[in-house]
């Protein structure tokens, strides 16, 4: 993994993630200067440091969007909207969920993203998921093209501390798109405006809104509601299983970096104070995301999060990815999660090794490799599907 920040892991994983998000390493490292000098010296306002310097950067460059428009650039500053929307996001998900400044960031966030797609075309509708009496946010993305009976489409959920909008960018919509397979990533609870803006926080069941998900998909006639699939991202490495273990209209599921056992994770990073965390201010953001407040609260819901006694009720095909050097989750919950799926038709894991490259935790170090392994697999299983109808 490239290692901006020295020893600093949280903050390596920020980088690597906003440069397979489209950013450019020039604009990061001429903005910062002052947080890597926090960063060496271990200074407790580190996070806010980098939290003025990304949001700045991402102020400057919106401000170049907006000149590009004023002479009629439109797809030059669309393109400068959308790095401006990874400064604002990373530099948002890095703070306390109670940082000032961090709502403002979030809704920058949203604007400059959705002034990236209509510039440059990009092929994304805006979509609110039915909910218990509310709904989900989330961004559809459809094939390529739409054959008799509607496309295969797969539900993407995010992990504990992206959004729908850090998904689009990371590539994933637009490997499936081209592969023919239509896509909806959604902010599911807990998890970015889901959480952010209408306070859904998140809970261990997570065929609930997965549910929903499969309602909306089958009123869509541009989708074929016989080959729906389901993936999730690092904690999304439960929730994808979960969900596919208690909701049978789900025809495949990918584990994007498995987690069998979140409970048992978080029990060890909580005694040994593991400092390889995705975020700063982790337990503040985790009990936030669970709507928890204590502790205490988070690991007995945490408990609950394991895929023990789960798996066999699984019966669609099951892709799980893992890096052989994930520093959060070890390969061993991976190797796990497979072999329990003793009643799916296809079950498969594939590391990502170090020699060839997303060996780190949901392959953040080489996003690419990790998009394309998993774009490729889900194309081949959802051709599988259509030979081999349901029931």
């Amino acid at each position: 993994m490239f290692e901006y920040f020295g020893d600093n892991y949280t903050w390596n994983m920020a980088v690597n993630l906003a440069l397979g998000m489209g950013a450019e390493i020039g604009e990061i490292d001429d903005a910062s200067g002052p947080v890597k000098e926090a960063s060496r010296r271990g200074d407790p306002r580190a996070a806010e440091i980098l939290f003025a310097a990304w949001t700045g950067l991402a102020d400057r460059v919106k401000a170049l969007a907006q000149q590009d428009l004023q002479h009629d650039r439109a797809y030059s500053a669309g393109r400068k909207f959308k790095r401006a929307a990874i400064y604002y996001v990373q530099a948002e998900r890095m703070q306390a969920p109670r940082f000032p400044g961090r709502d403002a960031a979030f809704r920058d966030t949203l604007e400059c993203f959705r002034r990236y797609v209509e510039l440059t075309g990009q092929p994304v509708e805006w979509v609110d998921v039915p909910y218990q009496g509310t709904t989900l946010p989330a961004l559809y993305v459809p094939a390529r093209e739409t054959p008799p009976g509607g496309a295969p489409c797969m539900v993407h959920f995010d992990g504990l501390d992206v959004t729908k909008e850090i998904l689009y960018l990371m590539g994933i919509g637009d490997a499936l798109r081209e592969r023919g397979v239509s896509v909806l990533l959604v902010d599911n609870p807990g998890v970015g405006e889901a959480l952010r803006l209408q306070g859904l926080t998140n809970f261990p069941e997570a065929e609930v809104p997965a549910s929903a998900c499969v309602d909306y998909l089958e009123t869509r006639d541009d989708v074929d509601a016989s080959r729906i699939g389901i993936m999730a991202l690092s904690l999304g490495g439960y929730h994808a299983p979960r969900a596919a273990a208690f909701e049978p209209r789900l025809r495949c599921c990918v584990a994007w970096g498995a987690n069998y056992d979140w409970g048992a994770t978080q029990r060890y990073r909580h005694q040994s104070q593991d400092p390889r965390l995705p975020v700063p201010h982790y337990w503040e953001h985790a009990m936030w995301v669970f709507g928890q407040t204590s502790v205490e609260g988070l690991l007995a819901t945490a408990d609950r999060m394991t895929l023990e006694g789960v798996l066999d009720r699984i019966r669609c095909p099951i892709l799980v990815t893992h890096g052989e050097n994930d520093r959060q989750i070890k390969l061993a919950q991976a190797e796990r999660l497979v072999a329990e799926c003793i009643n799916s038709p296809k079950a498969e894991l594939f590391v990502h090794t170090l020699r060839d490259g997303g060996a780190e935790h949901c392959s953040v170090d080489n996003l690419a490799l990790g998009v394309d392994t998993i774009a490729d697999w889900i194309d081949a299983t959802m051709r599988e599907l259509k030979q081999r109808p349901q029931g």
